[in-house]
């Protein structure tokens, strides 16, 4: 299925989804790596209020190439940062923040997909090597937090996106992972391979 949706994504958005089915994006999407994950929740831990709220949003595992046009923020480049790092993080992530979508590239671990199933959120998976790509469908850039503290790349960058995509559901909110899909059949086709030899 294609579906073409505006954000923050419901839950009823994200349980119909299937992993295969392709995304088109419209409305606010933030970046986050590593950085900003472990920065948002050392401030969750300590009580603290974001200034941006993740409940139902869509974060991109992406540091962009930003420049100041006068007194606003364009995003120049706006590749995917590789999600296996956000391995360790992404499930408090979650559970503390409940976002409805991930975007990212290289997928992401077996934990973190049974998370997303406990959870009702959403891996997409953008092509690696798409920065020009996905930096065209930016339309503006609001705001940014933390640009101070973490610098350019690991900053929280709001995003207006209209169409981004085509994103592919690599896991969906039922648990099931192209990844692991692909990882069996490798390792059964690699042991028959063994086998014959």
């Amino acid at each position: 299925m294609e579906y073409h949706l505006k954000t923050p994504l419901s839950k009823e958005d994200v349980l119909k989804f299937e992993a295969g089915d392709i995304v088109y994006l419209t409305g606010m999407v933030y970046t986050a790596r590593d950085e900003a994950h472990i920065h948002a929740l050392d401030h969750a831990r300590k009580g603290e209020k974001l200034p941006v709220d993740f409940e139902n949003s869509v974060i991109y595992h992406c540091g962009p190439i930003v420049r100041k046009k006068g007194s606003k923020w364009e995003i120049i480049a706006a590749g995917p940062t590789t999600s296996a790092r956000m391995n360790s993080l992404e499930p408090d992530f979650m559970k503390t923040f409940n976002p409805s979508g991930i975007i990212g590239k290289g997928g992401m671990s077996k934990d973190v997909a049974e998370s997303m199933k406990e959870n009702q959120c959403v891996y997409f998976a953008i092509t690696g090597g798409v920065a020009t790509l996905a930096s065209g469908a930016i339309t503006d850039v609001p705001d940014v937090l933390w640009y101070d503290e973490l610098g350019m790349p690991e900053a929280i960058w709001y995003m207006d996106v209209e169409e981004l995509g085509p994103l592919v559901v690599g896991i969906d909110a039922h648990g099931r992972s192209l990844y692991e899909e692909v990882k069996d059949i490798t390792i059964n086709n690699l042991n028959k391979i063994i086998d014959d030899i």
